[in-house]
């Protein structure tokens, strides 16, 4: 199981990597191996503000669609474009091209209660 000890995580499965005031957002390895075959990612916030926990978009797979959930909270300030015409990205390089979205991060402390790899691993079971 590949689980990136650089990034941070949610129980909803989706990974962090924090850079200044800036975060990138995808779903794990774990998350999209569940999933299956991923062929749409709908995401259309840009330039919306969320509170952590509210729901961003969703990501649908041949045989169910799944809600993203913000990690923190946050301006919707980036889409990965390269999505829609090739959401399988997210299946192949779930840590790299199949990034989802970039958020302006409004609330610092929020960072402290993401879990790290260690921890996310024990919410899998890995």
């Amino acid at each position: 199981m590949n689980i990136p000890e650089n990034l941070k995580y949610t129980k909803d499965h989706e990974w962090i990597s924090i850079e200044g005031d800036v975060a990138t957002v995808g779903i794990t390895s774990f998350a999209q191996g569940e999933l299956g075959d991923i062929v749409y990612v709908d995401v259309e916030t840009v330039d919306e503000t969320f509170d952590r926990d509210e729901v961003f978009g969703s990501v649908e797979a041949v045989k169910t669609v799944s809600d993203l959930f913000m990690p923190l909270s946050g301006e919707v300030i980036e889409f990965n474009e390269a999505l829609e015409d090739a959401p399988e990205k997210v299946n192949s390089d779930p840590y790299g091209g199949g990034w989802m979205i970039k958020i302006k991060i409004s609330n610092n402390s929020e960072i402290d209660n993401l879990l790290d790899a260690a921890a996310y691993k024990e919410v899998i079971g890995a």
